[in-house]
């Protein structure tokens, strides 16, 4: 079957082991069952793992991708859940230590077919294209949860979201106006801001510039590029939720003192659960939100979008199409 494939991997020329081409038709375990892909996003995870990052070598040839959207083996129109838990596992499966994302130990989303779990099949939004629901389950649902799960929001509240451009970022600043916060966007670029400013943002900042309000919290996915205003921007007892460090995962100024003096808290959030990728479909339907893509493109250039994602040269989802 096709497919997009690392078959080998560089930390300094990540496309240099990227393959467009065949590979055997996934496996099927029990309990298990396939997924013909029409649609499939890229992700920063997608990046790393032809770095190496989070990608073994003995598990090479790896088929990428994460999320998908296409048809069951019934023909319903589905999603799928990228978080492959324990088969024994209880509770919230972003917990479970044993877990991992698809194209990690499971082959990826980036073919014609991709074997999950049963369980981590969901029903596709009706009202969503099946390129738009390919954005749900991982940079949308990660958004998700960090906003309504860990960020102990309510409406009329303010929220801060770094690096406005990325697939996570446009999201959280999507549903946080959908769902009555304040928000504020940063971003280098002056077009990201203004592009951040028509998906919701109510007004937008240069990185690093001084806001005109302390938020109650920040979504953080950049990491120690934005990490010291992240802090200084929210007021006391105020949470950081972070989910990324594309900027690097050490700070030259970690704001201890600051965190602990106004009794902040920093939460940690990767992904989420089958339930709370369920209740985003349902949130999407009821706001009549829908993702935005920046790009949509035949699998088949797949090189082409995971470049631009490399170079940070993208403003919503990139989607790979069959």
């Amino acid at each position: 079957m096709f497919a997009v494939y690392a078959a080998s991997m560089d930390p300094k020329n990540p496309m240099d082991g990227l393959v467009v081409g065949e590979r055997p038709e996934p496996e099927v375990p029990d309990g298990w069952t396939t997924v013909t892909v029409k649609a499939a996003s890229i992700n920063h995870h997608d990046v790393w793992s032809l770095r190496g990052v989070g990608l073994r070598e003995e598990s090479l040839p790896m088929i990428l991708g994460c999320d998908a959207a296409g048809y069951d083996e019934d023909g319903n129109e589905v999603l799928v859940h990228a978080v492959i838990s324990s088969p024994d596992w209880v509770g919230d499966e972003t917990l479970d230590p044993r877990r991992s994302l698809l194209s990690e130990r499971f082959q990826g989303t980036f073919a014609d077919k991709v074997a999950v779990p049963k369980r981590n099949i969901v029903a596709k939004p009706e009202r969503l294209s099946f390129a738009e629901a390919a954005c749900l389950p991982t940079a949308w649902l990660t958004a998700y949860r960090m906003l309504f799960t860990q960020a102990d929001l309510n409406p009329g509240d303010a929220v801060l979201v770094q690096g406005a451009g990325g697939g996570v970022a446009t999201a959280a600043i999507t549903l946080a106006r959908a769902a009555g916060f304040r928000v504020f966007a940063t971003s280098r670029d002056e077009q990201k801001r203004q592009r951040a400013l028509e998906i919701g943002a109510h007004e937008v900042f240069d990185s690093g510039e001084r806001l005109p309000v302390k938020v109650d919290a920040v979504i953080e996915t950049v990491g120690a590029a934005t990490w010291s205003h992240s802090i200084k921007s929210m007021r006391p007892g105020g949470t950081l939720v972070i989910a990324g460090a594309t900027s690097g995962d050490a700070p030259s100024h970690a704001e201890l003192t600051r965190i602990f003096f106004q009794q902040m808290r920093v939460h940690g959030s990767t992904m989420g659960t089958r339930d709370e990728l369920r209740r985003l479909a349902e949130f999407m339907a009821v706001t009549g939100t829908k993702p935005l893509i920046d790009a949509e493109i035949p699998m088949e250039q797949a090189a082409d979008g995971l470049q631009r994602v490399l170079d940070g040269d993208v403003f919503g989802k990139i989607v790979l199409t069959r």
